[in-house]
């Protein structure tokens, strides 16, 4: 029951272009079991599965068409930018079965790492704090802090300098 009422809530006030209330959302993905911090930003357009599986922590931003497909546990650290059309996937399926099983891993995404546009994480990933998926890049393995990776699969290509 629970999963059925989220898909319609979901379908309404996440994934229509037309809700840009993001405090509305916040409240939603709280009331249906997330833990969301403050400053949350969330777009149009987000489909967001399962959100008792979502952490966010503080001022985080989730653009127009980011897709966190939640079949197990998916943190987000704060300040971390998920930018338009970026996906979250913690699931895939086992090729080499004849069943084709589901595979379910968890996604985390300490402070301050920034996933591009059209970009996408893999199951079991863990992108540590301040590294960058560039545009259109796939990761499928960790992400060192304060790097950007690049490519697919995505590889280390510099480091990533902070000004103070």
């Amino acid at each position: 029951m629970k999963r059925l009422l989220w898909y319609f809530v979901n379908v309404i006030f996440f994934k229509n272009g037309w809700n840009p209330l993001s405090g509305l959302k916040v409240r939603l993905l709280r009331l249906f079991g997330s833990r969301v911090g403050v400053g949350v930003m969330i777009k149009p357009g987000v489909n967001i599965k399962y959100p008792w599986w979502l952490e966010i922590e503080d001022h985080c931003w989730i653009g127009e068409d980011v897709w966190i497909d939640c079949l197990t546990t998916v943190k987000l650290g704060k300040h971390v930018c998920l930018s338009q059309g970026a996906m979250l996937l913690t699931g895939n399926h086992n090729y080499k079965s004849h069943r084709f099983d589901l595979i379910v891993q968890s996604i985390v995404l300490e402070e301050g790492v920034w996933i591009g546009a059209k970009a996408i994480v893999g199951p079991g990933v863990i992108a540590r704090s301040h590294s960058i998926l560039t545009v259109g890049s796939v990761a499928n393995r960790g992400m060192e802090a304060y790097w950007i990776y690049q490519g697919n699969p995505a590889v280390a290509v510099r480091e990533r300098k902070m000004e103070k």
